[in-house]
C-alpha cells in the first residue's frame, strides 16, 4: 500500500468523538490562546475519556476575523497554535494512544487573505478571475440578489477592482469560492490530500451544504416569518445553498477519501438539515456521516427527541445514511444551560451525556461538556465574535460556549495559561475545574469515564435502530437489539419524579456509574432526570 494510504475501517460507526476547540483547550505559550502543544499535552486526559477520536477546529494560516474559519493557507499552521511539526507530533502522539485525529476542512469560502482571492479579486482577466462568486450589478447598482449573510447583512460585497459583487455567506472577509469552476474543486481536493498524506484519520467539514450556490441567482422567497434577531431566519435558503450539485462533488471527495481509509464529517448549517444529513450519508459514496443543528436548538422535549430522531430514521433507512449527534459545540450555547429544566445539575448533566452516547449513530462531545460547564457569561466589553458583536443585546455571539477549559479551581487561569486567557474563565467554571472533579467519584467527569466504557460492552446503544416505546412527557423510552442483546433505555427528562411500565421481562443493567432505579415488579420509578438501562 503506497505511503498514507490506510486500509478501510468502520472505526467512525458509533465512534464517540470528542470537539477540542484549540484556542480554548491548553496554552503552552502563555500568551493566552491555546496550541498544538497543549492539545498534545492533554492527549491523556483526551484518551483517558474513553473517546475514540479527537476533532480539532481549526488552526490554520489566519487572520483570525472569524477565529480561524477563514482560511489564508490551507497547507499552513498559523503560528498562533505552533508548526507543522507540532501538528506531526500531535498526529503521532494521538495514535500511540489508539486515538483517531479530525482536523476542520473550510472548503466553501476562504479569507480574503487567501492568495487565491487576491488574485482574483485584480480582474475579470485574472488567471483565478473564476475562482470565487462574483456577479455584477443590478441595474441600478444594487446586490444581484436578495441573499443574506449569516452574519448579518447582504451576503455580497461590492469590490471596486472589478466593478463586481462578491459572494460571502458568512463575514464579508469570507468569500465564497466558485464551486462550478472545476478548477477550484481539483485544488481542494489537493489541499485534503495534503492533511492525509500527513496522516490524518478524517475531517469533518465546515458548512459542507454551502459549497454550491444557484447559477442564476435567483433570489431567495420569504420564510414567512416576521423580523427576527438575526434576517437570515426571514428567508428560505432555497437558491444560496444545498444545490444539488454538491452530491457530485461529494462523491468525488468521498473517492478520495476512501484512498486512504479517512472519514468525512459533515456539519450541514440548515434548520431543517434531517433530508440533507440521510442524502449527504446515504449510499456509501459520499460523507460517512453528517450532523445538523436540530438538536443544538432550544426546543427540548421527549416528544421532540421522537420525532426527530425517528424522521431521520426514516430518511436514512433506505440508503443506509448514518448520524453523528451533538447537543453542544463551538457554535451553540452549551447544553447546560440551552436545556436547563431546574433539579440538580450534575444529575442533568449525567443523564444528557448518558441519552447522547445512546441515540444511535455516532456522537460529537464537546470540550467541557464532560464537566457539565454551563454557558459562561461573557461581559459586552470582553466579547471577541463578530457574530454577537453585530446582533448584540438580542443575540450575545458564541462567546460563552468558547471560554477556556478550567483544568484547576485557581482562578483566573485556572490552568489553562499562565498569561491573560483570551476569553475570561467564569468562577462557576473554576468550581466545576477538571483537578477538582477528578478527586469526586459521582462527578460528571467520572460518569463520563464509566459510561464510555460502559457502552462499548453494549455496541447496541451505538449500531441498532430506536424503538420507541409509548411514554408520557417527560419521558423517553426506546429498545435497541443487536446480536442476540435487547437492551432497554427510559430516560426521565424532566426535573420530577416519574413512573413507567418497563416491557415484560426487562431487568437491570448496571455497571453504568448512574445511580440504581427502583423497580418493583414492572413498575420503574424514576428520579428527577433519572436513567433506567436494562436487558429484555
Amino acid at each position: 500500500m503506497p505511503a498514507g494510504r490506510r486500509p478501510p475501517s468502520d472505526w467512525w460507526r458509533g465512534a464517540a468523538i470528542y470537539q477540542v476547540y484549540p484556542r480554548s483547550f491548553q496554552d503552552t505559550g502563555d500568551d493566552g490562546v491555546g496550541d498544538l502543544a497543549g492539545i498534545a499535552a492533554r492527549l491523556d486526559y483526551l484518551a483517558g475519556l474513553g473517546v475514540d477520536a479527537v476533532w480539532i477546529s481549526p488552526f490554520f494560516t489566519s487572520p483570525m476575523k472569524d477565529f480561524g474559519y477563514d482560511v489564508a493557507d490551507y497547507r499552513g499552521v498559523d503560528p498562533l497554535f505552533g508548526t507543522l511539526a507540532d501538528f506531526d507530533h500531535l498526529v503521532r502522539e494521538a495514535h500511540r494512544r489508539g486515538l483517531k485525529v479530525l482536523i476542520d476542512q473550510v472548503l466553501s469560502h476562504s479569507s480574503d487573505q487567501h492568495p487565491w482571492f487576491q488574485a482574483s479579486r485584480t480582474g475579470r482577466d485574472s488567471p483565478r478571475s473564476d475562482w470565487y462568486v462574483w456577479a455584477d450589478p443590478r441595474p441600478d447598482g444594487g446586490p444581484p440578489s436578495n441573499w443574506l449573510s449569516v452574519f448579518g447583512g447582504s451576503a455580497w460585497a461590492w469590490e471596486p477592482r472589478r466593478r463586481q459583487y462578491y459572494l460571502h455567506n458568512f463575514l464579508a472577509a469570507q468569500p465564497d469560492l466558485n464551486f462550478h469552476h472545476p478548477p477550484v474543486q481539483d485544488q481542494l481536493l489537493e489541499e485534503v490530500r495534503f492533511w492525509l498524506e500527513r496522516g490524518v484519520d478524517g475531517f469533518r467539514f465546515d458548512a459542507c451544504n454551502y459549497h454550491f450556490h444557484d447559477r442564476r441567482l435567483r433570489d431567495n422567497p420569504p420564510a414567512g416569518l416576521g423580523p427576527q434577531g438575526n434576517p437570515y431566519a426571514m428567508q428560505l435558503h432555497k437558491h444560496d445553498k444545498n444545490q444539488p450539485e454538491n452530491l457530485a462533488f461529494l462523491k468525488r471527495l468521498r473517492r478520495l477519501l476512501d484512498e486512504y481509509g479517512a472519514v468525512g464529517l459533515g456539519e450541514i448549517g440548515e434548520d431543517e438539515s434531517l433530508p440533507a444529513m440521510a442524502a449527504y450519508t446515504g449510499g456509501g459514496d459520499k460523507l460517512h456521516l453528517a450532523y445538523g443543528f436540530k438538536l443544538l436548538g432550544e426546543t427540548f422535549s421527549a416528544a421532540f427527541l421522537r420525532r426527530t430522531l425517528g424522521r431521520f430514521q426514516r430518511l436514512a433507512a433506505a440508503e443506509g445514511g448514518w448520524a453523528c449527534w451533538s447537543f453542544s459545540n463551538h457554535d451553540s450555547v452549551r447544553v447546560a444551560t440551552r436545556w436547563a429544566r431546574g433539579g440538580e445539575p450534575r444529575a442533568f448533566a449525567k443523564a444528557l451525556l448518558a441519552l447522547l452516547a445512546s441515540l444511535g449513530g455516532s456522537f460529537c462531545l464537546y470540550q467541557g461538556e464532560e464537566l457539565g460547564l454551563p454557558q459562561a457569561e461573557v461581559p459586552f466589553e470582553r466579547l471577541v465574535d463578530p457574530y454577537g458583536l453585530a446582533f448584540w443585546p438580542d443575540y450575545k455571539g458564541r462567546d460563552g460556549c468558547r471560554t477556556p477549559m478550567p483544568w484547576t479551581a485557581e482562578g483566573p487561569r485556572g490552568g489553562f495559561t499562565g498569561g491573560e486567557p483570551w476569553l475570561p474563565l467564569p468562577p462557576e467554571h473554576l468550581a466545576l475545574a477538571v483537578a477538582r472533579q477528578q478527586e469526586d467519584p459521582d462527578s460528571v467527569l467520572a460518569f463520563t469515564r464509566t459510561f464510555l466504557a460502559w457502552r462499548r460492552r453494549h455496541p447496541a446503544l451505538a449500531g441498532a435502530p430506536l424503538r420507541f416505546l409509548r411514554s408520557p412527557e417527560p419521558l423517553l423510552a426506546f429498545t435497541r437489539a443487536l446480536d442476540g442483546e435487547r437492551l432497554v433505555a427510559v430516560f426521565n427528562l424532566g426535573p420530577d419524579p416519574a413512573g413507567f411500565t418497563l416491557p415484560a421481562g426487562a431487568r437491570p443493567l448496571e455497571g453504568h456509574g448512574l445511580a440504581p432505579a427502583l423497580v418493583d415488579r414492572r413498575r420503574l420509578r424514576l428520579p428527577p432526570w433519572g436513567v433506567f438501562f436494562g436487558l429484555g
